[in-house]
């Protein structure tokens, strides 16, 4: 087996300390390997958003091991210092609401995360178009986010996420904005650059509708992985 590209081990996070202290994750262990989707399920406050939070690097754990890509990024304290461009270079990022630039069209929306990187405009843009193409909304490389409609701007949300080649995605209830169509479009792309680029795909979900689009679902409860309710599919 290849080795996961997320491994968590015994991760936990809380909040405030003392009587005010929340513990949003309670010894945490998950791993993903290359190529796998996987969903986090469970009721609001359960600490879904928490760890994905914590696997982006957004957040900080409060305990616990966490490796990317084969680089140990946290062991009872952050290790990497430049947490910016870890997720600039390894991991994308999707939402519920595509976020993106009202102001750009769909290119330069895609190409702006590879300028950020250290691409030139030229090469970024060049780029762009090459993933609108892949995800086959090349044709609307010219239209501003208002002119899209909710599947096409996701797609293009998707395509920013992958315009560094990332090794990792995340996505926060990606499909819950679509209809049932457009929902199993957008998983089948993922589960697609899952395959073809050998990426780990981490999903939270409430929309029963993908559910069997999932390698993997864990159901989180009070901030663990309850075993008993997490399957295969």
């Amino acid at each position: 087996m290849p080795a996961p590209i997320i491994e968590l081990r015994d991760v936990s996070k809380h909040f405030g300390e003392g009587d005010t202290r929340v513990d949003a994750l309670r010894s945490v262990s998950l791993s993903v390997a290359p190529g796998e989707v996987i969903a986090l399920l469970g009721p609001s406050g359960s600490g879904k958003t928490t760890l994905l939070n914590v696997i982006g690097c957004i957040l900080e754990p409060s305990s616990g091991w966490v490796r990317l890509d084969d680089e140990v990024i946290y062991d009872g304290k952050m290790l990497r210092r430049d947490l910016r461009r870890l997720r600039l270079e390894k991991i994308g990022f999707i939402f519920q609401f595509h976020n993106l630039l009202p102001f750009l069209d769909a290119t330069d929306n895609v190409a702006v995360a590879m300028e950020l990187a250290g691409k030139s405009d030229r090469d970024a843009r060049r780029a762009a178009g090459e993933l609108l193409d892949y995800l086959e909304v090349g044709r609307r490389g010219a239209a501003f986010p208002a002119k899209l409609s909710g599947g096409e701007a996701q797609r293009v949300a998707i395509a920013r996420a992958l315009a560094n080649k990332p090794r990792i995605i995340l996505a926060d209830e990606p499909t819950a904005a679509l209809d049932s169509k457009r929902a199993g479009i957008v998983m089948d792309l993922l589960r697609k650059l899952a395959a073809e680029q050998q990426t780990a795909i981490v999903v939270v979900t409430h929309d029963e509708k993908i559910f069997d689009r999932f390698d993997r679902i864990h159901h989180l409860r009070d901030g663990q992985i309850d075993p008993a309710a997490s399957s295969s599919t």
